[in-house]
């Protein structure tokens, strides 16, 4: 296991943002930006990266491009963000606008809908690695009996019944605070 590095330096941050973009795609990213700053190069450790995430999407913009400002920012402040956010984009955009360039020529062509098919292969993998990251980040963090039921009520809102979040977290956030408020506080292990 690597040793933890509080403080990479730019180039790091760059790199490891930049293999990121590379091998990932679409909603994917989230769980391959956990594997390379918690698991991989442990820079960050579970909590904080959750923490990140959950901030993530509360403000504005694309979520995963949130987090790496995020965490670039933890990192290394300012500079931090600006690495990590070049490194994820930088690479994946250059070569989607090739990419979109070559569609658009070979939509006509026989043999171009093979490319729209790739496509959506590679939607379902990001699916799956999407439940694969909430499933491991369930099991170490969600182990009380009333979270798991808030977390199961929430998916099931959304990933079945088809509710828009909005209306789910605004139920839901209110009915989450009072249940933990009702509880009290949980002993620290």
């Amino acid at each position: 296991m690597p040793n933890r590095d509080p403080r990479p330096s730019l180039a790091s941050l760059f790199l490891a943002f930049a293999n990121v973009g590379m091998l990932s795609f679409g909603g994917a990213l989230a769980a391959w930006i956990r594997r390379e700053v918690v698991q991989r190069r442990i820079w960050l450790d579970d909590n904080q990266f959750l923490s990140g995430y959950a901030l993530s999407q509360l403000i504005p913009g694309a979520t995963n491009v949130n987090l790496t400002v995020f965490i670039g920012t933890l990192l290394r402040g300012l500079p931090g963000a600006v690495a990590a956010l070049l490194g994820l984009m930088l690479l994946p955009v250059g070569i989607m606008l090739a990419i979109g360039a070559l569609y658009l020529r070979a939509r006509g062509l026989p043999g171009g809908a093979a490319v729209g098919v790739a496509l959506t292969g590679m939607g379902a993998v990001a699916v799956g690695l999407n439940l694969g990251m909430g499933i491991r980040l369930a099991r170490l963090n969600i182990r009380k009996m009333v979270p798991a039921a808030v977390a199961a009520a929430i998916a099931l809102a959304i990933g079945v019944f088809g509710f828009r979040l909005l209306h789910v977290l605004t139920v839901m956030i209110p009915i989450s605070l009072l249940l933990a408020w009702w509880r009290g506080p949980e002993p620290r292990a």
